[in-house]
């Protein structure tokens, strides 16, 4: 299959799961909460079970991996390639019905997002990138998505000035991240926002900076490190490594700071 063709399959998946989702936006939800403390719901459900189902439809025989149907590390840890979702990634911003959540996709190879979809269904925006192939943006209908209409992307040509711009979590912020902005940064603003959305508001250089402390999961980061890096941007550890997946038991991220290459001149690490 090309990769134009996949590409445009992830995206119509990606957007007809977030037409799922609205159908519960404006209804009375039931709320559960997993072992984290993290919500539930009967969207997060609905979302995960049609981006699966479609998945295995493609036959592409690639072992899918998401945060509602957790894969156990003996089964996973040789896996060379498989697709990283989070089908409703925001759910506490879905809950408070701010807007800023999303739907992620990522296909994952050697250890390295190679492509990702991420949509706003109550935006509907949808951003998506694979490799060498650029990050771009469309405004989606409520029924159909025109590709035609895709604007590429590009992270402008900015350095440190007087006053930068900060995106920051909207719901997961802790003092760590205002000391490293205050140590980092001359002078700085801030806005928050939640979900993947601040990956594509630093690969658009709506915002400068996404520093994160508090914990991710790698299904969180993954399609939005695809479309910052298409954009011209980098991620990196807090001590300045690459990130990488399915090299551990555990999915959580180490602490980040995704910006452009220009902004702060890291060193690339192999």
């Amino acid at each position: 299959m090309k990769k134009k063709d996949l590409i445009f399959l992830i995206c119509n998946i990606a957007f007809k799961a977030g037409l799922i989702i609205n159908k519960f936006y404006y209804k009375k939800i039931n709320v559960a909460f997993k072992n984290d403390k993290s919500p539930l719901t009967d969207a997060d459900i609905a979302s995960n079970n049609f981006i699966i189902n479609s998945l295995l439809k493609l036959n592409l025989k690639i072992p899918i991996l998401s945060e509602e149907s957790y894969v156990e590390w003996r089964s996973r840890k040789s896996w060379n390639k498989y697709w990283l979702i989070d089908p409703l990634d925001g759910t506490k911003e879905f809950l408070n019905k701010n807007g800023e959540f999303t739907v992620n996709i990522a296909l994952i190879e050697k250890n390295k997002p190679i492509l990702g979809v991420i949509y706003a269904p109550a935006k509907s925006l949808l951003y998506y990138a694979s490799k060498k192939f650029g990050s771009y943006k469309l405004k989606t209908n409520k029924r159909i998505i025109n590709f035609d209409k895709s604007i590429k992307i590009k992270i402008p040509n900015k350095k440190k000035s007087k006053e930068n711009i900060a995106i920051l979590s909207k719901s997961h912020n802790n003092k760590q991240t205002i000391q490293w902005l205050h140590n980092n940064l001359n002078k700085f603003k801030t806005i928050n926002k939640g979900s993947s959305l601040k990956f594509c508001d630093v690969a658009e250089g709506i915002a400068d900076i996404y520093p994160r402390f508090s914990p991710t999961s790698e299904w969180d980061i993954a399609a939005g490190q695809i479309i910052l890096e298409e954009a011209g941007g980098y991620i990196r550890s807090i001590n300045n490594c690459k990130i990488n997946y399915n090299l551990k038991e555990s999915i959580i991220n180490s602490s980040f700071i995704a910006s452009s290459k220009q902004f702060f001149n890291y060193k690339d690490i192999s």
